[in-house]
């Protein structure tokens, strides 16, 4: 089994900046693309950056610029490093991660960015 568990988000100010993390535990190889996500209410969920286990990343055009993510591998943690948010980045972030065909996803960390 696997569990994604995301921690570090919270309420800032326009302009502000928040680091989101995610631990995963159970039986998912650091080997793994790690996956942030976002999800407005009423709204499809939508990417936000991915990572391999590489180095390499990927952003969306909304996070291009502002967001980092990053991983620890030897903690199987992968980071969101957001900067600049705006009003329009207030979401509940999910981090994702694919395993033996199945996709594990946390249950979420709320971001609320205030004008």
């Amino acid at each position: 089994q696997v569990y994604l568990e995301e921690s570090g988000g919270g309420v800032v100010r326009a302009g502000g900046s928040l680091r989101l993390s995610c631990t995963a535990s159970g039986a998912l190889p650091n080997t793994t693309v790690m996956r942030w996500h976002r999800q407005v209410e009423g709204k499809e969920r939508e990417w936000v950056a991915g990572m391999s286990s590489r180095g390499l990343t990927r952003y969306s055009e909304a996070a291009e610029g502002r967001f980092t993510i990053s991983r620890d591998n030897a903690k199987k943690t992968v980071y969101l490093q957001m900067n600049n948010l705006k009003p329009e980045d207030t979401a509940i972030y999910y981090c994702a991660a694919p395993w033996m065909g199945a996709d594990y996803w946390g249950k979420g960390t709320s971001v609320t960015v205030s004008s």
